[in-house]
């Protein structure tokens, strides 16, 4: 359903006119079984945008900037299997079950996509991931009958081996902070399984392979070791009738012929990395650059650009 403008200024108008509606209790909200905390953060006194409706071009995504102690909180929960709706649905129930109005809700593209995405507070990963063609959205508001008011918004996104909620709380005019979890140490990308990129492969026939670093006209990988990448080789190795071609991909940034050369260059670098830290088979694998050919996003942004310095796997063998 196209969400309009009107519908979004209903939305807002709806989150001003409940702060005059009181509620009560805490917040307290439980993450699906098994999610990992991979980011907490607490500032007071801070602002964040609790958005009430889509992004458009004219005014961008509208809402209010609600001010107070902001607590926000990222999780990862393993497993290739909870779609986005699977991921936000409990979390939504439990708001509306602690007096919460949902004041807006999305996805992906009736959000407004990229520029959604990139619009709104997100946490930085490797704590937070969000695929662009693969997340939710929605925001909350919840008054008190001391007049304190909840913001609550949650994001959802998952890739081919995890999913990821983002909730941030602001709680304005005396209202109790979300309740902090137990503290876990942001670590390292989660080691992606073989199976989960395999999968991806076999059904789209292509993967972004997440999590390489590539700096605007560089070629050179960085010497971490990417999670990602071992995942492609165990995948490989399991699969001596499958090959993939590396495609690089650039930003917008120069001229064409010099992007073909330099997105042949990365994904040659990938190429050589599988096969001397991976032990994959060379002969399972090649490498082609296509510049700025085919953009995930627009290159009008720092954030686009950065998102269009890819490599992409290409299933080209099946048996």
């Amino acid at each position: 359903m196209r969400i309009t403008r009107r519908r979004a200024e209903r939305a807002l108008a709806c989150l001003l006119f409940l702060v005059a509606a009181p509620l009560f209790a805490a917040v307290e909200l439980d993450p699906p079984p098994g999610a990992m905390l991979t980011a907490q953060d607490l500032s007071a006194p801070d602002s964040h945008l609790v958005p009430a409706g889509p992004w458009t071009t004219d005014e961008g995504v509208p809402g209010l900037r609600a001010e107070g102690a902001v607590t926000r909180q990222a999780w990862r929960i393993g497993g290739p299997s909870s779609t986005t709706l699977q991921l936000i649905a409990p979390l939504r129930a439990q708001l509306r079950d602690q007096g919460f109005e949902i004041v807006f809700e999305c996805r992906d593209r009736a959000c407004g996509g990229f520029d959604f995405r990139f619009a709104i507070d997100v946490m930085p990963a490797p704590a937070m991931y969000v695929d662009l063609t693969r997340f939710r959205f929605l925001s909350a508001l919840r008054v008190r009958e001391d007049g304190a008011a909840d913001y609550v918004t949650l994001l959802a996104s998952r890739t081919e081996s995890a999913g990821y909620i983002q909730v941030i709380h602001v709680a304005s005019g005396g209202a109790e902070p979300l309740a902090a979890a137990a503290e876990a140490a942001p670590a390292a990308p989660p080691e992606p399984e073989a199976d989960a990129i395999g999968a991806t492969l076999e059904r789209r026939g292509h993967a972004v392979l997440h999590g390489l670093d590539f700096a605007s006209g560089a070629a050179d990988l960085s010497d971490r070791e990417h999670a990602v990448l071992s995942a492609l080789a165990a995948y490989l190795r399991a699969n001596p009738a499958r090959a993939v071609v590396l495609v690089g991909h650039t930003d917008a940034v120069g001229a064409l012929d010099g992007n073909i050369a330099l997105s042949r260059a990365r994904a040659e670098a990938v190429l050589q990395r599988l096969v001397d830290r991976h032990g994959a088979d060379p002969a399972q694998i090649s490498a082609e650059g296509v510049g700025y050919l085919a953009p995930v996003a627009t290159n009008l942004t720092p954030e686009g650009r950065e998102a269009n310095r890819r490599v992409e796997a290409v299933l080209i063998a099946t048996e």
